[in-house]
């Protein structure tokens, strides 16, 4: 087994991956609607702030990243560079050029809902620190993210069904994170919308099967969805939720979710994608670990399966940019 502690060492390595792609404009895969010959433009000129790490959600995850280290690591030799980078790019003027960007036409479903929740989780994360610095970043943010924070209430009523996926459209997964930024900010009205949600779309889900994982997945549909339900039931009704939809977790079934996957190809970005399932899974293992006794012989199953699924995965966080853009990412996200 690997060391799978969140150290000031591990920290600072992972601080060092984002500030070498944040700011790296290409390759880049932009999720863009060409609605006349002007719209042709560069990353930079359509995303002041987020026009890095090939694509506009991880480097919105990246700084989150970056601001969570800063938080819980700030004497680390990284923090310098991080504090720069923000100052350079958490601006008001930039972040309002984030926002006449979602004004165009054919952005309503403009990285709908992956990269709405990561917008929100990063000014989840900005609004938690005491530093004054972190107070300007996160005030330059929030333009961007009330307008994303009124696309979910805009949209959640409308969404008649989950999407169950193991990619970005997971709508467990987006509740997950955007019901951070409600708890951070005590935005009543926009818990309310998310779990008023996935209460309809999950709370009658019994007897899981997860025909897990697919090719391209880095989420467990399975596992995310335990997840978000443990964030949205008190503790009684989840641990009876949780024993209707995986009633044979204790014998280690569906065996699929206790086996890391096997990732044959790092520089192909779909296949990829499962070391991010591995990571994310021990994510979900190690939360949905806490709500049992240290008596209860799940939570040992549960925490052995997540080491399991970051032994297999936390060493290829780096090595080739498909996965180096945005894994450690999903590295922290197990480890905290």
């Amino acid at each position: 087994m690997i060391d799978t502690s969140l150290t000031p060492n591990l920290a600072a390595r992972f601080a060092r991956l984002a500030l070498s792609h944040l700011t790296r404009e290409y390759p880049n895969k932009l999720d863009h609607v060409l609605g006349k010959r002007a719209d042709l433009k560069s990353p930079r000129e359509l995303h002041p702030i987020f026009f890095g790490s090939f694509d506009w959600h991880s480097c919105v995850h990246g700084y989150w990243l970056l601001a969570t280290i800063l938080r819980l690591f700030p004497d680390i030799e990284e923090a310098t560079a991080i504090r720069e980078l923000f100052d350079a790019q958490l601006t008001s003027a930039k972040a309002r050029g984030e926002v006449r960007y979602l004004g165009r036409k054919s952005t309503a479903t403009f990285e709908r809902p992956y990269g709405w929740a990561w917008l929100l989780m990063l000014a989840a994360e900005l609004n938690r620190q005491d530093a004054s610095e972190a107070k300007k970043w996160n005030a330059a943010l929030a333009v961007l993210a009330h307008a994303f924070k009124e696309r979910f209430q805009s949209f959640l009523p409308k969404a008649t069904y989950p999407i169950r996926v193991g990619t970005h459209f997971n709508s467990a997964f987006a509740i997950t994170l955007a019901l951070e930024y409600a708890d951070v900010f005590s935005d009543a009205g926009l818990r309310k919308a998310l779990t008023s949600k996935a209460k309809s779309w999950f709370r009658n889900d019994v007897d899981c099967q997860a025909w897990e994982p697919g090719g391209d997945d880095f989420l467990s549909s399975a596992l995310m969805e335990a997840e978000c339900m443990r964030r949205v039931l008190g503790p009684a009704d989840f641990s009876a939720w949780l024993d209707r939809f995986l009633p044979r977790l204790a014998v280690r079934e569906p065996a699929t979710l206790f086996h890391p996957a096997i990732v044959s190809d790092r520089s192909d970005g779909k296949i990829a994608h499962l070391d991010g399932l591995n990571l994310s899974r021990a994510w979900c293992w190690r939360s949905i670990a806490q709500t049992w006794s240290d008596s209860d012989p799940r939570r040992s199953i549960a925490l052995e399966a997540a080491e399991n699924h970051l032994t297999a995965s936390l060493p290829h966080v780096a090595g080739d940019y498909m996965g180096e853009h945005w894994l450690a990412t999903f590295a922290l996200l197990a480890l905290l």
